[in-house]
């Protein structure tokens, strides 16, 4: 399988408020490289957002924003590339909003959502929070909200589930933004 799995953490509930992101690379069943910043959202910090990923305003201040980040990363958001989260819809609206707000056009790709497939495939877990399906699985997710470890564990996720179940079974959940 070849994929990225992002994640971004947010300084508010504000969905174009992103602080960090992540993107873990997938080639040929291997996890081939990351990248991770923090992120200039260049807006206030709600105090509950802080509460669970840890980033403050301070942390930060020096951060590039968004604009500036995206020229590096935009190669892997193309209409054939594979972009996947665990709660796809959230980081997909934050990566929108985000470029929204910036002025940038949204580009096109496809997505899938590891919370719909750990749903479809392990019916019996009491719930599908990303912590819950690892742990279920074996996966190690050693800082959760921590936007590499999250894109890691997500990518971690889709890899067993089509080692499990086959890229057959995983099509079916690919979508296209």
């Amino acid at each position: 399988m070849n994929f990225v799995a992002m994640d971004f953490e947010t300084a508010s509930g504000k969905r174009y408020s992103a602080c960090s992101l992540a993107l873990t690379i997938v080639r040929n069943n291997q996890v081939e490289d990351e990248f991770y910043t923090l992120i200039n959202p260049q807006t206030p910090f709600f105090w509950r957002n802080i509460q669970i990923h840890g980033i403050h305003e301070e942390d930060v201040a020096d951060a590039p924003t968004f604009a500036e980040v995206w020229p590096h990363i935009k190669s892997f958001f193309t209409p054939d590339q594979l972009v996947i989260a665990h709660n796809a819809q959230f980081d997909n609206g934050v990566l929108k909003q985000t470029l929204n707000h910036h002025g940038i056009i949204a580009p096109r790709y496809l997505t899938l959502d590891t919370v719909k497939t750990s749903r479809k495939f392990y019916p019996s877990l009491p719930n599908h929070k990303l912590n819950t399906v690892c742990d279920s699985l074996g996966i190690d997710l050693e800082h959760h909200h921590n936007a590499l470890d999250d894109s890691l564990a997500c990518a971690n996720i889709l890899l067993y589930e089509s080692q499990a179940f086959g890229q057959q079974a995983i099509k079916p959940f690919v979508s296209a933004l």
